[in-house]
């Protein structure tokens, strides 16, 4: 398969499309790509980027569930966000409104792999998910 057909996510390391901002995440390359996407070093720091933003999404703007994380993460005015919280929720075994521990290493990796395969339409490769959940979990505060 030419490069020209993998995933901009797969391409830059970033299986969740995260947007270029003023936060800097660990992995992160100097440079965006041409439409402002973030490139990490590998695709197990870009799984960590996700663990990051969503977990800051709990702590610091109060989003307990799938629903609201998604709502934030992939608003309405992009996305179809309701589809996305589905197709989440249903792959990750749980209900799109109930709470999420951001620090259920099993659930979040399997919210991940979910959010990832709708970015990119391909599966997540599960040993990159661990990896960064990993990374994550040893830079989480106790």
């Amino acid at each position: 398969m030419s490069r020209a057909f993998v995933p901009r996510g797969l391409r830059n390391c970033n299986p969740g499309n995260i947007r270029r901002s003023a936060v800097r995440y660990k992995g992160e390359c100097d440079d965006a790509d041409a439409d402002g996407f973030r490139r990490f070093e590998s695709m197990a720091y870009g799984y960590r980027a996700m663990f990051v933003l969503l977990h800051t999404y709990s702590v610091r703007y109060g989003c307990r569930s799938i629903a609201d994380m998604i709502a934030r993460y992939a608003p309405p005015s992009e996305n179809d966000t309701s589809a996305y919280v589905r197709r989440v929720a249903r792959a990750a075994g749980i209900e799109p409104h109930a709470a999420v521990d951001t620090r259920n290493g099993a659930l979040m990796q399997r919210v991940v792999c979910a959010m990832s395969a709708v970015e990119n339409g391909v599966p997540a490769d599960v040993g990159e998910v661990r990896q960064g959940w990993e990374m994550f979990e040893q830079d989480m505060p106790k």
